[in-house]
């Protein structure tokens, strides 16, 4: 059950970053509207924060079954870990670090929506092909 689970919310989080991709590449303003809202509350801090950590959890238990086991695992681990220590951090921290290093970063909104389309294609496809040989 708890297996099912977590490659459930692997397949999730490829169809996201296909799904922000697209969004980043054919309606870039909205795309960067939505990056911009992270660590823009207490609320969406801690909510992105679970999402990570939940994420990274389910990479690291779904790692076995997927091709590039290894590096999923070790994504897992530091998407849980990177977040464990962002946790540490005051929100008002993150949010100030993201209003700094965010919008220099969205001057490159395509590429981030190729690199985005790249994971979620990858994720799915070693998800797909590694429960094949599973």
């Amino acid at each position: 059950m708890i297996e099912q689970l977590a490659l459930s919310i692997v397949c999730l989080a490829g169809v996201y970053f296909i799904v922000l991709g697209a969004l980043a590449l054919a309606r870039p303003e909205i795309a960067k509207r939505f990056l911009l809202g992270f660590a823009g509350s207490a609320r969406a801090h801690y909510s992105e924060l679970l999402v990570r950590i939940v994420v990274g959890g389910s990479l690291v238990l779904s790692s076995p079954l997927m091709l590039f086991s290894s590096a999923f695992t070790v994504f897992g681990w530091v998407l849980v870990g990177t977040s464990a220590a962002i946790l540490l951090v005051p929100w008002q921290s993150h949010h100030r670090f993201a209003a700094r290093s965010v919008p220099p970063a969205l001057r490159f909104i395509s590429v981030i929506g190729l690199g985005s389309l790249a994971l979620g294609v990858f994720t799915l496809g070693a998800l797909a092909f590694g429960s094949q040989t599973a």
